[in-house]
């Protein structure tokens, strides 16, 4: 009769220790997530040819938030509009890329807490006389595919009276207003800032319009600890003074 009770308790002993692997399942940290971004959006984005990677204000946040929080990704550098496609095609599990928090992307996408602010400006070549927007009717501005600056342009262009072509990358943008296909582009402050640094012959023009959070994200609905971490991650970062570290070490 001890034999058979010892027998069942060893046997039930095991069963509890199987039932409890079961029920944790995979842990967020052993998860190998993948994440997606721009690949030509400095100082958020941009290839470094001497080390054959991309680096950033945004790959750096990343970086920093993940050695924190102790969770493993992949980065994938396909393009800002690639990027939010992959992720709403669940073919990717979140996106940073300098990505404006807003409502109708709130639709789609469940956002992290805001990690860094910014607004569309004016950007025209360096030699023109454009001043405003009313010098910009009947000519044609610049945008770039899925982005804040051609939801702006979009918006007023009937307004001013001017055209729009679209894009796919900063750069190539970029060329086309400093060549003049084209009189003006909209583009993030910060990133025109950079632009025009590394020799870009570019000006911008008036204010900043729009300023906003730019956001990781996630397809809605999913996710949700990689949301979590970000926001304690981000927390953690600003408080320890790495995130002002980062923003240094990109000049902002």
């Amino acid at each position: 009769m001890k034999n058979i009770l010892k027998v069942s308790a060893l046997v039930m002993a095991m069963l509890f220790v199987a039932f409890a692997f079961a029920g944790c399942g995979e842990k967020a940290s052993d998860k190998v997530y993948t994440i997606v971004s721009d690949n030509a959006f400095a100082p958020f984005e941009s290839y470094d040819a001497e080390t054959k990677t991309y680096v950033g204000v945004d790959m750096d946040i990343l970086a920093a938030i993940a050695e924190d929080q102790g969770f493993s990704y992949n980065m994938y550098n396909v393009g800002f509009d690639p990027a939010l496609g992959q992720v709403q095609a669940g073919q990717a599990d979140a996106v940073i890329a300098g990505m404006t928090i807003k409502p109708a992307r709130a639709e789609i996408f469940d956002f992290s807490d805001g990690y860094f602010e910014d607004g569309q400006i004016m950007t025209v070549a360096a030699d023109s006389t454009i001043a405003s927007l009313e010098d910009l009717k009947g000519k044609v501005v610049a945008t770039k595919a899925g982005t804040m600056g051609l939801e702006y342009a979009e918006s007023i262009k009937d307004q001013y009276g001017f055209t729009t072509m679209m894009f796919e990358s900063s750069p190539e943008m970029y060329q086309a207003v400093a060549q003049g296909t084209c009189a003006a582009c909209f583009e993030d402050r910060a990133v025109a800032g950079t632009a025009i640094n590394n020799g870009q012959p570019l000006k911008t023009v008036g204010e900043v319009i729009n300023p906003a959070f730019y956001g990781f994200a996630v397809k809605k609905g999913t996710n949700p600890e990689l949301i979590d971490m970000f926001n304690k991650g981000l927390a953690n970062i600003k408080a320890n003074g790495k995130y002002d570290e980062i923003l240094a070490k990109y000049g902002m």
